[in-house]
């Protein structure tokens, strides 16, 4: 018997910045930003493996602490294994626990580090060229191999390469002609 496979479909394009729907659609808190997704059980003494949407590891450093919708969960101690991390937290003691935690979006409290542009920062700032023109509002900012792009309200994507400043609710942005058109 011969088996015919089916092309896979692509995989969706990854949004970043956006808080993702809960289970009964509501939003996840906008305070808090997802930092990683908690995959299988691992063991029998409730660790579990954690697959991080952050390149920040210390979310998963002892003492730290995540959210899973509004149950609040305090790492006891994490480990990294095979490009994820094997996660303790405090309260999870045994398998059965770990696993009512498969598939729970993480979230935890924006880091304040002014030297690092973050992208709950640029949503919903209004873009501007150089000389003043207003382009447009952040929507979200698209993961991209060459460089993230700024989605803007009107659809235009804009490389975060042509970034000249950043302040507060106000981007300036020098893309080259014919870009936005």
């Amino acid at each position: 018997m011969i088996r015919r496979l089916q092309p896979k479909p692509p995989a969706p394009r990854r949004i970043i910045g956006a808080n993702p729907p809960r289970s009964d659609g509501s939003a996840v808190s906008t305070s808090r930003l997802e930092v990683g997704r908690v995959g299988r059980a691992h063991g029998m003494r409730g660790e579990v493996a954690v697959t991080l949407t952050t390149d920040r590891v210390e979310r998963v450093a002892a003492g730290a602490v995540l959210w899973a919708g509004e149950r609040r969960l305090e790492v006891r101690s994490s480990r990294p294994h095979q490009g994820r991390h094997l996660v303790t937290f405090d309260g999870v003691v045994d398998r059965t626990a770990a696993e009512e935690l498969r598939g729970v979006v993480l979230t935890a409290e924006p880091l304040d580090d002014a030297a690092v542009l973050w992208v709950h920062e640029l949503v919903g700032a209004e873009v501007v060229a150089p000389d003043g023109t207003r382009l447009g509002v952040v929507a979200a900012v698209e993961a991209n191999p060459a460089s993230d792009l700024l989605v803007l309200d009107g659809g235009g994507l804009v490389p975060l390469t042509f970034l000249v400043s950043a302040e507060e609710g106000r981007v300036v942005v020098d893309p080259p002609a014919g870009l936005l058109d």
